[in-house]
């Protein structure tokens, strides 16, 4: 693996990384008048565990939640698992 150094108007290295905050200010954050720090921090946190990973949709997995998608994966390979040994 090489690392990448992408030069400026390049942004194909980090393109999931511009489009995450994105959307969780479109989402989320826009909806709420943030006083403080904390407040930002629970409700990112909040976002994140109740929503982005557990009912949001993702085309990587499949159009499957990160959750859904990780126990459909873990059931596949722990029946393969089974099959071989």
């Amino acid at each position: 693996m090489q690392r990448s150094y992408s030069k400026k108007a390049f942004p194909w290295d980090n393109a999931c990384m511009e489009s995450f905050p994105s959307i969780l200010k479109s989402e989320w954050l826009n909806r709420f008048k943030i006083r403080d720090y904390n407040q930002a921090y629970r409700l990112i946190f909040e976002y994140l565990e109740a929503f982005y990973n557990t009912k949001r949709i993702h085309s990587h997995c499949d159009f499957m939640s990160p959750d859904k998608f990780e126990r459909v994966y873990k059931r596949a390979h722990t029946k393969a698992e089974l099959l071989a040994g």
